[in-house]
């Protein structure tokens, strides 16, 4: 709030230093950046989000999003429409966001609307219901991806699932149930984390499904001109995001208002 120029080059630095560092190790991509709204009543978001205000997370994830295609990485927004809204961690039970549609309209969703201009390559859908527009988690809805995220938003990128193995997909069945419906609803690509069993079992009950379109959106996700890991340490860029990064986790935290 103090600094807006500051917290801007800052997002940059830091998009910029995550995905060289990843590209110099041969990693194509990062969920990131979040672009929930920190409301302070969701734990498992908190911190992860740029700030409470859409806006400001609007102008610091299109400045981080730039550190990051700099460094040769596409960004993949997440949780789309938002997870900032619910108390409970998607992780351990299924949230149910119950404000109404418009509210997450004008609030929520107005960092991804503004991403999505900005030509973002991917977005992470998120297990939350939110009540008032659709019964089923937006990771698992027509509505939420179909409708909304192609149909309003015009997104042409790739859309991810959340992980599949997280407590708030159980409702829709076991991994197999759980990667159609995905893929139904419209992901192009799912996530198994940490359960290699479940990986094996979705592959093998979907045999030869293939899906060109999510092919042509997921291939924009390649990365591209990595340098050699000794080769990015040494150099003056990385040196002057390390020495950016580590004076702001020395600072007091930077409330932003514009």
């Amino acid at each position: 709030d103090r600094d807006p120029q500051r917290a801007r080059a800052l997002a940059t630095q830091t998009g910029w230093l995550m995905a060289a560092e990843l590209r110099a190790v041969g990693v194509d991509l990062s969920f990131a950046p979040v672009l929930d709204l920190n409301r302070e009543i969701c734990p498992v978001i908190g911190d992860r989000a740029f700030h409470r205000d859409p806006d400001v997370v609007a102008e610091l994830a299109v400045a981080y999003q730039k550190g990051m295609q700099s460094a040769g990485m596409q960004a993949v927004g997440k949780h789309f429409p938002g997870h900032g809204g619910v108390t409970v961690d998607s992780h351990l039970a299924l949230p149910t966001d119950t404000r109404r549609f418009v509210d997450i309209q004008m609030e929520d969703m107005r960092p991804f609307v503004r991403l999505v201009h900005q030509g973002l390559a991917g977005i992470m859908a998120a297990h939350v219901i939110y009540a008032d527009a659709d019964a089923q988690p937006a990771g698992f809805s027509h509505f939420w991806l179909h409708d909304q995220l192609r149909g309003e938003l015009g997104f042409q990128g790739a859309i991810f699932s959340d992980d599949l193995s997280m407590a708030a997909a159980d409702f829709a069945g076991d991994y197999p149930a759980r990667a159609r419906a995905a893929l139904g609803a419209g992901c192009d690509m799912i996530l198994v984390c940490n359960r290699s069993d479940a990986a094996d079992a979705v592959l093998d009950s979907l045999g030869n499904y293939s899906n060109p379109a999510a092919h042509m959106r997921l291939a924009r996700l390649h990365g591209r001109h990595g340098q050699a890991w000794d080769e990015l340490r040494a150099s003056d860029a990385w040196r002057r995001a390390v020495a950016a990064v580590s004076s702001y986790d020395d600072a007091p935290l930077l409330d932003m208002d514009m």
